[in-house]
């Protein structure tokens, strides 16, 4: 690890761990156009419009948080993604509460012919990725109880990366997708 002049900052393994309590609040977004990132972000995730600050800002959030994902134009408004190889975020990740909640995202998806980048079981997860309107990677997931993690003889998590049964997951919801002539 680094600081932001590229010197090293050596790895304490004796401090104390961060509390317990603590989370991840909100991430705010550049995006290139207000109304396109909210057309995804509403009309097709299902967020709700929190508060607008014209075509340079956008707050959203899930069940009437003050914004769990804040949208903004002020330094990218028109702008190209970055480009491969830079640094920066590789995705967003939305945890949904329960599996159900989660077949319904890719009802939504399939319904706004969003694609999928990839679909996965890592044991103590199931996620959907997926890119937004402005390029950013998208994570949907749902976290399987703590006590159905799989973990090693010893206790420690052995995640794993499979295939996710997108069809079993949509058995959830009752959902069976319409194929269409293409």
């Amino acid at each position: 690890m680094s600081n932001n002049r590229g010197n090293p900052i050596p790895l304490d393994q004796t401090s104390a761990p961060i509390d317990s309590g603590v989370r991840i609040g909100h991430v705010h977004l550049k995006v290139a156009d207000i109304d396109r990132a909210l057309a995804f972000y509403c009309g097709v995730l299902g967020f709700n419009l929190m508060q607008r600050i014209g075509a340079q800002a956008a707050f959203i959030s899930a069940g009437g948080y003050h914004h769990h994902i804040g949208l903004n134009t002020w330094e990218s408004r028109g702008g190209a993604p970055p480009s491969f190889g830079t640094t920066g975020l590789y995705h967003l990740a939305i945890l949904y509460p329960t599996r159900p909640c989660l077949a319904d995202a890719l009802r939504r998806l399939i319904e706004a012919k969003i694609p999928l980048e990839g679909a996965s079981d890592h044991g103590v997860s199931e996620a959907l990725y997926l890119r937004d309107p402005d390029d950013n990677g998208v994570e949907l997931y749902w976290d399987r109880p703590a006590e159905q993690w799989p973990r090693t003889a010893d206790g420690r998590l052995a995640m794993f990366t499979h295939a996710l049964d997108l069809m079993g997951l949509l058995r959830e919801i009752d959902y069976v997708p319409q194929l269409s002539e293409q």
